[in-house]
């Protein structure tokens, strides 16, 4: 059993697990969420057990404390100030989705915490049209829908064998939602809106690998081929793309926490 630990900032606080035993440290931001990666430790400590001796991991949550409105950028200061306060530099930095934007801000306003940078599913710069598919999420979760909820988030992130193979477990999963869950999910989600550091990401000084999924019904394929354009020509980028996986190739792709590895040891 990980245990969960709460790092207290000036004005917030911010819960993370950590795992491992290696000199070197890894970081991972977590996508958006109906509830938090803090209850599935477990889960994320097992899916990266082949790095274990070479890493220290630590998984970052939200801020427990949310003002009502909190964009990704406000996030990025907020995790960065923690990773500062948990005495880690030169990290090994990850990102998934809007942990991504996340990630991609930190590595471009502090490049000296930032050693390699891996993405996955993300987007330097969220469209009217990318943003649609949040904000169908945020409606329902504005209505208290939270089997619709749930039922939605499933089905436009995994692709559909996996949706209804687990369509029982989102179905169960809804029904532990609780209000100040649906809450915490609006407000972060809203963050994604006019996200946008597609002309800084040139500004990112270390390796970079990111990866999609040409069937991404949340934010596009357009959105990793963005990042790609502006890096493909850094002597250290690597692009890697999915088919037929869905958003959430990072979690359906049974090589990927693998990949990531792969590249962080090289």
């Amino acid at each position: 059993m990980i245990n969960i630990n709460t790092v207290k900032a000036s004005d917030f606080s911010m819960d993370y697990f950590k795992f491992g035993a290696g000199p070197r440290n890894m970081v991972i931001l977590p996508g958006l969420s109906v509830q938090s990666v803090m209850g599935s430790a477990d889960a994320v400590a097992d899916a990266f057990t082949m790095a274990v001796n070479d890493f220290t991991v630590y998984t970052i949550d939200r801020r427990k404390e949310l003002p009502p409105e909190y964009s990704v950028y406000d996030m990025a200061r907020d995790t960065a100030e923690v990773i500062k306060q948990l005495g880690l530099s030169d990290i090994y930095l990850f990102g998934a989705s809007q942990g991504g934007m996340i990630a991609m801000t930190i590595a471009i306003e502090y490049p000296e915490l930032v050693k390699k940078l891996a993405l996955a599913s993300t987007s330097s710069h969220v469209t009217d049209e990318q943003f649609e598919s949040l904000n169908k999420w945020i409606e329902l979760a504005k209505k208290g829908d939270k089997e619709g909820l749930y039922l939605y988030f499933g089905k436009m992130v995994y692709p559909p064998a996996v949706f209804e193979q687990f369509r029982d477990y989102f179905i169960n999963s809804a029904k532990t939602v609780t209000d100040d869950e649906l809450r915490r999910f609006i407000i972060i989600a809203n963050g994604a809106k006019n996200f946008n550091v597609t002309d800084r990401l040139k500004d990112i000084r270390c390796p970079v690998m990111t990866t999609g999924t040409f069937e991404d019904e949340v934010l596009d394929s357009d959105a990793t081929m963005e990042i790609a354009e502006q890096l493909d020509e850094e002597h250290e980028f690597k692009l890697y793309m999915y088919t037929g996986l869905g958003h959430a190739s990072f979690d359906t792709a049974p090589d990927y926490k693998k990949r990531v590895y792969d590249f962080f040891m090289e």
